[in-house]
């Protein structure tokens, strides 16, 4: 029996990539804002609803440059600790410090009603991450940032793609910053980008991202090496043109799974709030092992026995993890935390077909 892992890649056929790149190699511009990149940089614009957006080597060093371009060099930024560990250490790295902000049992995304109780004088920002495609209360969050002049930067690396109330979620707070990373819904094997609201901010993620070079004979600041490359922009094209099918196919594995395991004691299911159009990235489950009978981490467990590679995603929480855990005390803000020992991610993508799905569901109801 085959294995089913937790996800796969989704990519063009090979002639239909071969062909994206069939003018790289006639000209042998590889990198430095080629034609490829500059096209898809214009397509993404489009397609995500925004004016200003800049592409990038990856996810990470797009919430590194997002922090760098505002000048946030000092201070502290709320965020989460129920997320992938890039977002807290692209904070570390920028010399911020994390605050950890606790998050909503219902749809894992930051808790609003907690954030400002954590503002202090030294508070700069807000780092909200929308989760498994759910989209944070950025109406709450605006307000609270207004209210106390702070920038918005949203880790919307799980959302690419989606609206909420019909605006784009790359125009939302001061910026929003996307992985592109192979196992995303959309990706260039590897890249990012960030989108905000000014030509001015665009033109510094470009001096930043390229060694904070200005021109020929000017090198205004100390940059690193972020752009993204022809290759990685061609299949950025590639996928641009598929990406609205494969979502199409990851709702009916969504909604098949919503189908068969609806009800089933003791496992909680990903409802999406209203006013979002989701892109179905994710299919996390909650394990109450009170009522399922049974402990996250043993139903992990069984399904692996039987060739199914879920993920238990986010998990540790981020403030457990060694990097991090002499610093901070998993324990306040204990939702997250407990949702970091019951969460599991079954497996998603395009094309993942309903035998493989009741093959899940068995295990899981069994």
């Amino acid at each position: 029996m085959d294995k089913i892992f937790v996800t796969r890649s989704s990519i063009p056929s090979l002639d239909e990539y071969m062909e994206e790149i069939r003018p790289v190699f006639e000209n042998h511009w590889l990198t430095n804002a080629g034609a490829k990149h500059n096209e898809l940089r214009d397509k993404l614009k489009k397609y995500l609803g925004v004016d200003n957006l800049e592409l990038l080597v990856n996810g990470h060093m797009a919430l590194e440059i997002a922090l760098e371009m505002f000048g946030l060099r000092s201070g502290e930024v709320i965020t989460t600790p129920f997320t992938f560990v890039s977002t807290t250490n692209a904070i570390v790295r920028q010399g911020l410090k994390p605050v950890f902000c606790d998050v909503n049992d219902d749809d894992y995304t930051i808790d609003v009603s907690k954030i400002e109780e954590l503002i202090t004088p030294e508070t700069v920002a807000i780092m909200p991450v929308h989760v498994y495609g759910n989209i944070c209360d950025v109406d709450a969050i605006e307000a609270i940032a207004k209210k106390h002049g702070l920038k918005v930067i949203y880790d919307a690396s799980h959302t690419f793609g989606e609206k909420y109330k019909g605006r784009g979620v790359a125009d939302l707070g001061d910026a929003s910053t996307f992985s592109f990373h192979a196992t995303k819904v959309y990706n260039t094997v590897e890249g990012g980008a960030i989108a905000c609201h000014s030509d001015e901010l665009e033109q510094s993620i470009r001096v930043i991202r390229d060694f904070g070079i200005v021109d020929e004979e000017t090198t205004t600041m100390v940059g690193p090496n972020a752009k993204m490359n022809e290759f990685a922009a061609a299949m950025g094209l590639c996928n641009l043109r598929h990406v609205d099918s494969w979502i199409a196919e990851r709702k009916e594995a969504y909604d098949y799974y919503m189908e068969k395991l609806d009800g089933v004691k003791g496992i909680r299911l990903n409802r999406y709030h209203e006013g979002i159009e989701p892109n179905y990235a994710y299919f996390p489950i909650i394990v109450d092992e009170n009522e399922y009978g049974e402990s996250r981490d043993e139903l992990y467990a069984r399904l692996q026995k039987a060739d199914i590679y879920a993920r238990k995603y986010f998990y540790p929480l981020v403030s457990e993890l060694d990097s991090f855990n002499k610093e901070y005390d998993a324990k306040e803000t204990p939702v997250a935390l407990r949702l970091s020992k019951e969460v599991m991610t079954l497996p998603m993508y395009a094309g993942l077909s309903k035998e493989d799905i009741d093959r899940i569901v068995e295990v899981i109801i069994k």
